[in-house]
């Protein structure tokens, strides 16, 4: 029987309609339009409507990523969901996925949280999941609503964040040669608390005091995530060029988690590549976490910047603090 390749058969997005731009944010706080794009590079960023779900935005970006794979939700028995704003605390998101979708019943659904580094986890779990023979077809799909978890008092963190959703459908493909190369994962736990929601799981459940604290919103100490954002990020998109044994510049195109224009533009200049070779789409929709790499993948793609033959370098980090890195053969 001849070897498969694990591949990305179709990809989708979603983003939510209303736009908060910087100018919006200045007329509630002390900030500017220079000042948050001279720190960030962002000028935009999406924001759910009342009453749009997750699971509403993940749906979408699904059934986009469906047709472009030209398949149906049936043929779906893996759907795994990256994000760290689930509806509920349970059920997983996916399963509501799996219902607004009519994903059959005897699919695998669960969600996975590994921040913004959450769909190139996502990605590397579907793949093993698939090579094990016993799944034909998944379902990724990266996911946010992270306007419900800011403190839009907070300048230094509400300016970052923005809400929206990218997929991917995956599948075995007999040959080789092309899909996904390899992945490199890691995290450093001893980092936790330079990113991360302090209340609200079972360590610290919601009380009205905790509440008033808004310990349920977003923190971050920015310089030192800045530092090791770069250095996770550059020794991830390293290590997997070194295992394959490719140089940066056989890397047509980067798909960097899109946090900040500083932090890819400083993964550039380590990896001496030019700027013109990274994705970047962080203008428009500022940090969407787990969102944020399938849906600037999916339109990189549509945007005619990922050719057959092409390889993709997925680069992230994110809360945990998690990184990795993917390589895809198109």
């Amino acid at each position: 029987m001849a070897p498969c390749s694990t591949v990305i058969l179709g990809t989708g997005s979603y983003a939510p309609a209303g736009i908060l731009s910087n100018d919006d944010l200045a007329k509630r706080m002390e900030t500017s339009d220079e000042w948050i794009r001279t720190r960030t590079g962002i000028r935009e960023r999406r924001i759910a409507a009342p009453g749009e779900n997750v699971s509403d935005m993940g749906a979408k970006a699904a059934a986009a990523a469906l047709a472009d794979a030209g398949l149906k939700a049936s043929d779906i028995d893996l759907l795994i969901v990256a994000t760290i704003t689930p509806d509920l605390p349970m059920p997983a998101t996916a399963c509501l996925i799996q219902n607004l979708l009519g994903v059959p019943t005897n699919a695998a659904c669960f969600d996975l949280n590994a921040a913004c580094s959450g769909f190139i986890y996502a990605l590397d779990t579907a793949c093993a999941m698939l090579s094990s023979g016993r799944y034909k077809k998944a379902l990724v799909i990266g996911v946010e609503k992270l306007s419900s978890i800011i403190d839009w008092k907070d300048r230094t963190t509400c300016v970052l964040f923005g809400d929206g959703a990218g997929a991917a459908v995956v599948g075995l493909v007999p040959g080789s040669g092309r899909g996904l190369l390899g992945t490199r994962l890691g995290a450093y736990g001893d980092s936790a608390e330079l990113l991360w929601i302090p209340a609200g799981g079972s360590r610290t459940p919601a009380t009205p005091e905790s509440i008033l604290r808004g310990d349920h919103c977003i923190r971050m100490k920015g310089k030192e995530v800045f530092k090791l954002a770069v250095r996770a990020m550059d020794e991830a998109a390293r290590e997997i060029l070194e295992q394959h044994g490719l140089h940066s510049d056989q890397i047509a195109c980067v798909i960097p988690h899109q946090a900040n224009l500083r932090i890819i533009e400083a993964i550039a200049q380590y990896l001496e590549l030019p700027i013109d070779r990274f994705f970047i789409n962080v203008d428009r929709y500022g940090n969407t976490s787990a969102a944020s790499i399938p849906l600037a993948l999916d339109e990189a793609r549509r945007s005619g910047r990922i050719k057959e033959g092409d390889i993709t370098l997925l680069v992230a980090f994110g809360a945990g603090l998690t990184y990795g890195s993917a390589l895809i053969r198109w």
